[in-house]
């Protein structure tokens, strides 16, 4: 008994070392790396839910591969998060600039050698894994420009000198997602303008580009409104010519202007999850749509949610990404370095872009994209580059004080 005591000692001693030194070495807002891990629970069970018809077909009755493939995903996200977090926000600095002129030939390999699925190429393939090169480039992006943007705070009123230095990033990287990824390529304008009005650019200046960069969703709306009113004008082909114009054209002609009838199939599974929810859900695992609704464990999972939790787990699940944009102002705000400040909004509001965009689609405020649910919908690369914004989060959260040393123990 004392050998067998002994030798248990000795295995597990070492590794509850380990997670000691893990604690005592995580810091920055607890809240934070709480709310990331209640989203990761939620995360390992909606996608369990919406994917154990698929696995059992799939894989011959082992329903629970797509729950151990997730776990992993999301584990090797903490690792990420909690490394990121360690790195002084400081180093970023120096990373920043290399990775938005990696992203630019990047984004061009994958355009034209890229994989292609459902008519967009998208993702690369690297070393048997497959990249989506737009979540690079979204990185990559805010990170170049609040290091931009902390250099140029004297010169934003000037354009050639302020303002155009800070434009021209947003216009390459969006012109190159734009082709592949439409909405995409909006969402991540709409949250680069929006850093670039906190970083103090002149008003009139923005203006002026968001009318320009409103131009081609004009053109999107006008074409689908036309092509709806005049079906006999077969512009159709010649509209698929033009990358993914077509698909673009077509997803908003069925939000905005198709009859009932006319509603995709995703958009009405979609819209019966969220009424077989109504207020407090079938509970968790009873889902019956997830059989039906196509990509029920990615772009519509926020449907599956609203299904098994009701309305008011929907509320909760919207409540958690507001919290964490909350606390990421909290953090900006408290930031004595332009340059710490200006990563922890960009990023945090790009997060929360992206969330609110995929909640709109799956209760049907906006028309279809491929936006993913951070941390929560099911894949790799979307949930290791939001871990790695959330652990720079995290770093500028550690080092604002830097006389403070509280661990998260210390904290709670």
């Amino acid at each position: 008994m004392d050998n067998n005591a002994t030798i248990s000692k000795q295995v597990i001693t070492p590794f509850a070392n380990a997670g000691k030194g893990i604690l005592r070495n995580t810091k920055g807002d607890l809240g934070i790396w709480a709310l990331a891990i209640l989203l990761s629970l939620l995360s390992l069970v909606t996608v369990y839910s919406s994917t154990g018809t698929l696995a059992f077909k799939k894989y011959g009755g082992q329903t629970e591969v797509y729950l151990l493939k997730q776990t992993l995903f999301l584990l090797a996200g903490l690792a990420i998060m909690y490394c990121s977090h360690l790195i002084h926000y400081e180093w970023y600095k120096y990373v920043a600039k290399w990775m938005y002129w990696f992203s630019i030939p990047l984004l061009l390999y994958t355009y034209l050698f890229g994989l292609k699925i459902n008519d967009g190429s998208r993702w690369v393939s690297v070393l048997g894994f497959t990249i989506q090169s737009s979540d690079v480039a979204k990185l990559a992006l805010f990170m170049y420009l609040s290091l931009k943007l902390s250099r140029l705070q004297d010169s934003t009123n000037d354009f050639w000198k302020g303002f155009w230095p800070l434009i021209k990033p947003i216009i390459v990287i969006c012109l190159l997602i734009l082709p592949a990824n439409f909405s995409t390529a909006v969402l991540l304008g709409v949250s680069a303008v929006f850093l670039l009005f906190i970083g103090r650019a002149k008003g009139t200046f923005l203006l002026k580009f968001i009318g320009l960069a409103s131009m081609p969703v004009i053109i999107v709306f006008g074409l689908a409104k036309y092509t709806y009113n005049n079906p006999d004008a077969n512009l159709s082909s010649s509209l698929n010519k033009i990358a993914r114009l077509g698909t673009w054209v077509s997803r908003v002609q069925y939000h905005f202007f198709a009859k009932d009838g006319d509603t995709p199939d995703q958009v009405m599974q979609a819209n019966m999850a969220i009424a077989k929810g109504g207020i407090i859900g079938s509970g968790p695992g009873n889902s019956e749509l997830k059989n039906f609704l196509p990509n029920a464990f990615s772009d519509f999972i926020y449907a599956i949610i609203i299904e098994e939790y009701g309305l008011l787990g929907a509320f909760v699940v919207l409540l958690i990404y507001m919290a964490i944009l909350f606390k990421s102002i909290r953090i900006f705000k408290k930031c004595n370095k332009s340059f710490g400040g200006f990563l922890v909004i960009g990023l945090s509001f790009m997060l929360a872009i992206q969330a609110l965009s995929n909640m709109a689609v799956a209760v049907g405020l906006f028309p279809v994209t491929g936006v993913s649910l951070p941390l929560i919908s099911m894949g790799g690369t979307s949930l290791f580059f939001t871990s790695f914004a959330l652990g720079i989060i995290l770093s500028v959260s550690r080092h604002i004080d830097t006389n403070t040393n509280q661990t998260i123990l210390e904290a709670a």
